[in-house]
């Protein structure tokens, strides 16, 4: 069955005022160069995504989100390449393209319409569900400690029992931490500095409080990434679990499958956040299930089709047992589906029907579309 037709989408989808960060605060968290503008200076919401609509010749359509910041000499290669392909002839675990940022995105769109062409759902491609729903958590960028308490209860009351935070050496972790374990004694949290608290004593001067207030679920990548030894010396330093990120989209950073591998060999970690597409998630899961460490399945606060494809990846995956990061509807405006993901805070509910199980909404596409181009046979 071949690929006739593919639409790629550009849209720009704001964020809710007020929901990434507190006021007065200026702090972007697109972490990787955009043209001549360095990592951290650009808010995420700001960043372009494209949504790419993958049509066979017999009308079946698979739907794929690339992450931020696509670039559109790839896609216009991997378009052309596919078109006129028999997908039935793809290998889906590796398909005819070389690996970049923008390989996921068309990865989904090619498993949505294989999964659809088949009969089946997208995970019953990774060997069928483990679970039908999967743990998810809050999520808050640099926030004042004025707004610590109101956050918590917003959240606590729509049924989340964890929030994630990004920081940096700015950001008073201890107080935030306190603050919530005073006002909801069970939400737990997860604190992300993005390797931003540099150096192992500003870390330990962290851990020392934190370990005393005990709701800390995990620290993750708390020191630049090359520093695994420093992060072993923190594992065992304290009752704080450690975690690495490993998102295998920041191929700019150098960043691979294994990177999880030297983490375990070195007892560097505790548990991961794994980010990444279909086939690859599912062997960062194996080599997580072989060491018996949890993960979750992380995210660039994406729309839902992307966040529809890591329900899939996560409910089929042995090791992803923590909160994940599936909340870009707390986050943006819009997901671009007709109907949201079933979240029924603590949890995300595998979506039903085949396929990915979604339908995007045109209406909302054309509402954030910034451009659009088609390729065709």
């Amino acid at each position: 069955m071949t690929i006739n037709r593919i639409t790629c989408f550009e849209v720009i989808v704001p964020a809710h005022p007020g929901a990434i960060e507190s006021k007065g605060f200026n702090k972007g968290l697109h972490k990787l160069p955009l043209g001549a503008k360095a990592g951290w200076s650009v808010q995420f919401d700001e960043v372009p995504k494209l949504i790419v609509q993958l049509e066979l010749k017999n009308g079946i359509i698979g739907w794929g989100e690339l992450y931020r910041s696509h670039n559109w000499i790839t896609v216009d290669a991997i378009s052309e390449l596919l078109l006129g392909q028999d997908i039935e002839k793809l290998t889906l675990q590796k398909l005819p393209f070389a690996f970049s940022r923008e390989y996921d995105g068309f990865e989904c769109a090619i498993w949505d319409a294989y999964a659809k062409l088949k009969g089946v759902r997208v995970v019953d491609l990774l060997g069928g569900p483990l679970k039908d729903k999967v743990k998810v958590g809050a999520w808050s960028s640099h926030r004042s400690q004025e707004d610590i308490a109101d956050l918590a209860l917003k959240f606590h009351n729509m049924g989340y029992t964890c929030m994630k935070f990004k920081s940096d050496l700015e950001d008073d972790v201890i107080g935030w931490c306190r603050t919530i374990a005073e006002t909801v004694p069970e939400m737990q949290v997860i604190l992300d500095p993005n390797e931003r608290w540099l150096h192992a004593f500003e870390a330990k001067k962290r851990i020392d409080g934190l370990q005393e207030i005990g709701n800390i679920l995990c620290l993750e990548d708390p020191l630049p990434r090359w520093q695994l030894n420093e992060y072993h010396q923190l594992r065992n330093y304290a009752s704080v679990p450690i975690v690495l990120h490993v998102s295998l989209p920041y191929i700019i950073h150098g960043q691979r499958i294994k990177d999880s591998i030297q983490a375990i060999q070195l007892s560097a970690v505790d548990g991961f956040n794994f980010n990444c597409g279909l086939a690859d998630f599912q062997r960062l899961d194996h080599i997580a299930s072989a060491a018996e460490l949890n993960c979750w399945h992380g995210s660039e606060i994406d729309l839902g089709i992307l966040e529809a494809m890591y329900i899939h990846s996560a409910a089929a995956a042995a090791s992803c047992n923590w909160p994940s990061d599936i909340f870009g509807r707390l986050i943006r405006e819009h997901d671009l589906l007709k109907s949201p993901l079933k979240i029924e805070a603590p949890y995300a509910h595998l979506p039903q029907g085949l396929g990915l199980g979604i339908e995007v909404d045109m209406d909302a596409v054309t509402h954030y579309q910034t451009k659009q181009k088609a390729y065709t046979l």
